[in-house]
Parts: C-alpha cells; structure tokens; sequence
C-alpha cells in the first residue's frame, strides 16, 4: 500500500470537522441556480466519496472518480453501510486528466482544491479538457481552488492539527514551502497515529504540491476548453474573492 494509501485510512478522522453537509448544500444551490433540472454529476477526485453520496441523497446519479484506489476502497466501504438507495453513486478508478467515460452530465464537480492538485500548465488544460468532454450542452462545471492573491497576502504556515476516536489519536503536522516562480506550494506532512489500547505509533510522511491560481489564468484555462466563467465566490460564504479568500469557487459553462 502507498503512502498516500495508508493515509487514506485516516482521512476521515482528520476531516470529521469538515462540513459536508452543508458543503454539499451549498453545491446543490449553484446547480439549482445556474443548471435548474440538471440530473447527473460526474464528481472529479471523489476521495472517500462524501460530497458524491451526500449529492445522490438530493436525487443526483453521481459518478465519482478517483486515482486513489484506497480512498475508493473507503468510499465503497461507507456506501456499503449505507441503506440501500436507487440513486447510490458508483465509483471508477481513473486519473481526472486522462478519464473517459462516454457519457456526458449536466454537471462536473471537482471539489475540495483538486482542481490546485494539477501542479503543472498541461495537467491543468487535461483536466479541463476532461470537464470539457463530460459535461452536457447547457452543462455547468463548479470547482474550487487556491486563490493566488491570498497565498501570496496570508502566507502559508507551519500548523497543528490533532484529532482522536475511540481507537486512535492522530497528530498532523504541516510544513509548507513555497515555490513563488512555480505558483506551487509543497505541504509536507508528518501524521503520527498512536493506538490507544497497544500505545504504538505509526508515522507517515507525504508531500502535497498545490497549484494556488489567478482569475485570468482560469479565464485563460477555461477558454482554451472551450468555457467561460460563468460566476466566482469564497467557497461558502458567497463573498467577493479579495486578499483574504483562499478558496474560491467557480461556476463555468
């Protein structure tokens, strides 16, 4: 198992915060305003599958996508667990530069800064090409991102996170470097997990390069696929993406 594999175990736990539910709230309001009857949704680097299931429970098909293998077996392992539904997603291994499917949705997503995952200018006109051959006439695709001007204004910092259940107790520590003619930032991570009944650690060690971007550069990426912008907001709050927005979500189409 990869490193990223074994991490994967733990993803849940160190994202347990994280608001899915309204997140997926959130989603489904920009498709009901800017593709009102859309049905279908291709989720684009799905991880673990939450914002895909929590979607389907709203009455989408949503197929998921992913490149992690262990990150799909969770997935599965929580749609397994799950009451059996109609509308239950279905998960595909697949790289979201290079995927086919043969079909097409009335919405691609591509959430929590897989979109800042493509590092490089030709990962990044993949990935949109891939929206691109997915996505319906009329079809609209949402994604969000680092936002460059606050990387560049609220530099990125050394930080803690700890979290436990009733099993395990998880410190992560990330260290981020940055590479200002790359518009990259590494995020190097030590996760230290102890059992609680043997007192054993495991110790992991990762690096997330992370694209942050700018407006014209999306404006230029999208045009190139043959989209525009339709609408740009902080992730979840709505606001006008200035110095102190380092998610930014976009509608294009």
């Amino acid at each position: 198992m990869s490193v990223f594999g074994t991490y994967s175990r733990y993803y849940d736990l160190l994202y347990r915060d994280k608001d899915y539910a309204g997140e997926a709230d959130y989603v489904h309001r920009l498709i009901r305003r800017h593709r009102p009857g859309a049905c279908s949704i291709l989720d684009l680097g799905c991880g673990t599958g939450r914002h895909a299931m929590l979607l389907a429970e709203k009455g989408y098909e949503v197929v998921g996508v992913d490149r992690s293998e262990e990150m799909l077996t969770v997935a599965n392992t929580h749609l397994a667990s799950l009451e059996p539904h109609p509308a239950s997603p279905l998960f595909h291994l697949g790289d979201i530069r290079t995927v086919r499917l043969n079909r097409t949705f009335d919405t691609v997503v591509s959430l929590f800064h897989v979109i800042s995952y493509q590092n490089s200018n030709a990962d990044l006109q993949a990935a949109f090409a891939t929206v691109r051959k997915h996505l319906a006439p009329g079809g609209v695709f949402i994604f969000d991102c680092w936002y460059g001007p606050a990387v560049l204004t609220d530099r990125p910092a050394v930080r803690v996170k700890r979290l436990e259940d009733e099993e395990i107790v998880v410190t992560r520590i990330v260290e981020p470097v940055m590479h200002a003619n790359d518009n990259l930032v590494d995020t190097h991570y030590q996760v230290l997990i102890r059992d609680k009944a043997t007192g054993a650690v495991e110790e992991l060690h990762e690096t997330h390069h992370m694209r942050y971007l700018f407006r014209p550069e999306i404006e230029l990426l999208l045009d190139g696929a043959g989209m525009k912008i339709i609408a740009a907001a902080e992730w979840m709050t709505g606001r006008e993406p200035g110095y102190d927005t380092w998610g930014v979500c976009y509608v294009a189409g």
